[in-house]
């Protein structure tokens, strides 16, 4: 009689954990779908918010807003001065303003750096006594500035500000690479 009722009560776990566990999983899924449709109403919401603002861009001071770019990924107003533009490869030289360092925004990757030293000895030689990209000292200072650390319309303002400050045009203005040479 003891071991019918032992055998009961263990069946009966069994079966309302079963239960449990099929609950559980249907409110996983729910969730799940309910986070898929959050998502993608936050995309939509931003996409809706970024054509409204896509339609109003304008870079009135582009020094200013490279230098409030450049604010949000260094973390010190860095007062920058435009000093040089390089045509090959891109590179826009400034210098801080209280004359500690010197900054240099491009558009080309470090990796692209990297695979043009290796790759073009001879070319590297002409270029080299002219470009910035290629006399980085070891204490230099890496950035990578997109939209997820320079704004929400920063792949829009970009193009902007880039011909505003070096006269040429930037294609893909997705990113840029700031380095801070002190």
């Amino acid at each position: 009689m003891e071991l019918l009722l032992a055998l009961a009560v263990i069946t009966a776990v069994i079966i309302f954990g079963a239960l449990i566990s099929l609950g559980n999983e249907r409110q996983r899924r729910a969730i799940d779908e309910l986070r898929e449709q959050v998502v993608l109403w936050a995309i939509q919401d931003l996409r809706i918010k970024r054509e409204h603002l896509a339609r109003e861009v304008r870079v009135d001071d582009p020094l200013e807003w490279l230098n409030r770019i450049a604010t949000k990924a260094y973390g010190y107003d860095l007062k920058l001065q435009v000093v040089e533009a390089f045509d090959e490869p891109r590179a826009l030289v400034c210098s801080t303003g209280d004359g500690s360092g010197r900054v240099v925004f491009t558009p080309v990757s470090p990796d692209d750096i990297r695979r043009f030293r290796k790759e073009k000895r001879g070319r590297l030689s002409q270029v080299a006594a002219q470009s910035p990209l290629f006399l980085f000292p070891r204490k230099t200072t890496e950035y990578e500035i997109s939209a997820l650390n320079g704004g929400m319309v920063f792949d829009l303002e970009l193009p902007l500000a880039w011909n505003s400050l070096t006269g040429q045009r930037l294609l893909d203005g997705e990113r840029i690479w700031m380095y801070v040479i002190p």
